[in-house]
């Protein structure tokens, strides 16, 4: 029998100009629910809005839900309540009326920045029946609203889209129903907006695909959390993955790995700090070399969306509804003492909960040694469930809350599923990789599987010059020298320092995807006494596993490198204040193996 499930969204052919769709995706979203006013309550589920496409991400949703509605209530599960959050999906139907009735599709894109694309979008008017639909929706709900992205080629294998498109957050508590309809209408015309942004237009260049023929489906849907004073927030946000390229203590790569922050989403999926455990040994911490490397690692500000005052209306910002707090605003909202714990200085030792005075240290300890809640045990079991919808290995994304005014009721939410590519092809470096004088560089942290023996250009961060106070001005150096890689066809290899595409520009250079999206080998390093952890970003690690990019982190006091001199002394062909870039006369070779773990760049 063929399959109809999650897969099947990933199929379609282009036919004259449009992106067609096959019959087991229509009867997918037929089965989904339509939206009627007259009788929403606000307490559906999963309900539509149009007669079109959901899109990648909601697609994944709705076979998931399916697949877990059985779990809440039984066996490891029981003691927790875990779901989806409840959500409607505005169609592509909608989204073909808005562009072709506001004739949106006429813009000069490549000659707009993209707060100009942005004000365009909030100008225009929502069809009427969609504002209709909209309005019936929000005099129902009341709770804060994630308005996200859900495009036809988003979540794909091949390109998956990670992170290109927009997410708006709004705190929908004004009091009257039209103020909160109108916030609802930004949100969503900042999402549509956000598919013709340079980011976007520049992936889909790097992929291949043409982004005027992209259909953006839109999922408004409920935030997962509490509100705590003039916050509203999830105890726990994470990013689980069930194949782990980075094992460490016992545990191995087909046991997967998990990352757990504060607070939402925010901060693991643009890269900051997170804490990683793998759910088969979730009692190991990550490796450090001290308490005071502890401390340092650990997270210490949270996002959250904003339910006060805003400082200022800009419905073209991604994050205004956004508010970041610190550790003690997360103490004074009595969240603590679930999943910190405490460093005692005179006996130099870190106990489990907030019970004594001390530095907090966002390690989850009592979730992950007591079990309250059953988090690993919930993931061990709903790992296996997502891969088995998703037909591989996945990455999903998570929150938790704890409610403490009920009883510390935990209850879970689903709120992303997507595939990740992994290759089986036996890749042996062998006596290769062995000779070190033939390497430009080599690591045993790496991310690919593959070999790839045509990399001429390589563009590189200048060891000498580099500074991480300049990191947002070496993004924009970048940008210029990789869309002339771009027109001229030529894929190279990236070079620098710290984490690529860290959102603190004090981790590394802050490059959104589009501004080294001709990479097909990117390589992170230490820069004098300064070694960053590698990165570990969802949105970032999902696009470079699925487009098949080889990455090598080089670690200090290892016996990898990378041979910066050897880099210098070849043929230049353009140089900035920072960057450098060589055109090699014989091509570098690149292999990295899974298997063994190990990555070389051979001259």
């Amino acid at each position: 029998m063929p399959h109809t499930g999650w897969r099947a969204v990933h199929i379609r052919v282009l036919k004259r100009g449009r992106i067609m769709t096959t019959p087991s995706m229509h009867r997918d979203v037929q089965a989904v629910p339509q939206f009627k006013r007259e009788f929403f309550t606000g307490k559906e589920c999963f309900t539509r809005i149009g007669a079109g496409e959901i899109g990648g991400k909601a697609h994944g949703l709705l076979t998931i839900m399916r697949k877990i509605n059985h779990m809440s209530g039984q066996g490891e599960c029981a003691e927790a309540e875990v779901g989806i959050p409840r959500l409607s999906v505005i169609t592509t139907h909608f989204f073909d009326l808005f562009m072709e009735q506001n004739s949106l599709y006429d813009l000069p894109y490549a000659d707009m920045a993209d707060e100009r694309i942005a004000h365009h979008f909030q100008a225009a008017v929502l069809p009427a029946d969609l504002s209709g639909d909209l309005y019936g929706l929000i005099s129902k709900v009341h709770t804060p609203l994630a308005v996200r992205s859900s495009s036809l080629l988003e979540d794909s294998l091949e390109t998956p889209f990670a992170g290109i498109y927009a997410t708006k957050m709004i705190p929908n508590n004004q009091p009257d129903t039209e103020s909160r309809f109108h916030k609802l209408v930004e949100a969503i015309k900042y999402v549509y907006s956000s598919t013709f942004f340079k980011q976007a237009r520049d992936y889909a260049a790097a992929t291949g695909n043409d982004i005027f023929l992209e259909k953006m489906a839109v999922i408004i849907q409920e935030v997962a959390g509490i509100r705590r004073n003039d916050r509203f927030y999830p105890t726990i946000s994470g990013v689980a993955r069930s194949y782990n390229f980075y094992p460490f203590g016992r545990a191995k790569p087909e046991q997967g790995i998990v990352q757990l922050a504060l607070g939402l989403g925010k901060t693991i999926v643009d890269g900051g700090l997170s804490w990683s455990f793998s759910p088969a040994h979730p009692t190991i911490d990550p490796p450090h070399n001290s308490v005071q490397d502890l401390l340092k690692q650990t997270q210490t500000a949270f996002w959250a969306v904003n339910m006060g005052g805003i400082a200022q209306y800009d419905p073209v910002n991604e994050d205004e509804y956004l508010v970041q707090g610190n550790l003690a605003d997360a103490e004074y909202d009595n969240v603590l003492s679930k999943i910190a714990s405490t460093y005692d200085a005179h006996s130099d030792r870190v106990y489990i909960g907030t019970g004594r005075q001390g530095p907090r240290i966002v390690s989850f300890g009592p979730v992950l040694h007591f079990n309250e809640p059953p988090l690993t045990r919930i993931l061990k079991k709903l790992l296996p469930v997502c891969e088995e919808a998703a037909g591989g290995k996945v990455e999903i994304e998570f929150a938790v809350t704890i409610d403490r005014a009920k009883g510390n009721e935990a209850r879970f939410r689903l709120l992303q599923v997507r595939r990740m590519a992994l290759s089986d092809a036996e890749v042996d470096i062998g006596e290769e990789g062995a000779d070190r004088e033939s390497m430009v560089a080599c690591s045993n942290i790496v991310l690919g599987n593959g070999r790839y023996d045509d990399i001429r250009d390589i563009v590189y961060v200048k060891p000498e010059a580099f500074d991480f106070g300049k990191t947002a001005l070496i993004a924009g150096q970048l940008e210029t020298i990789n869309r002339q890689l771009l027109e001229q066809k030529r894929l190279y290899m990236l070079a620098g320092f710290g984490r690529w595409g860290s959102t603190d520009p004090w981790l590394g250079i802050p490059v959104a995807w589009g501004q080294i999206s001709g990479a097909k080998v990117i390589v992170e390093s230490f820069h004098g006494d300064k070694s960053i952890d590698f990165s570990q970003g969802s949105h970032f690690f999902h696009n470079i596993s699925n487009l098949h990019i080889m990455y090598l982190y080089i670690k200090k006091h290892t016996d990898c490198f990378v041979d910066w001199n050897w880099l210098a002394a070849q043929q230049t062909v353009s140089e900035t204040e920072y960057i450098n870039h060589i055109r090699l006369k014989k091509p570098a070779t690149v292999i990295v193996s899974l298997k063994q773990k190990r990555g070389v760049v051979l001259k």
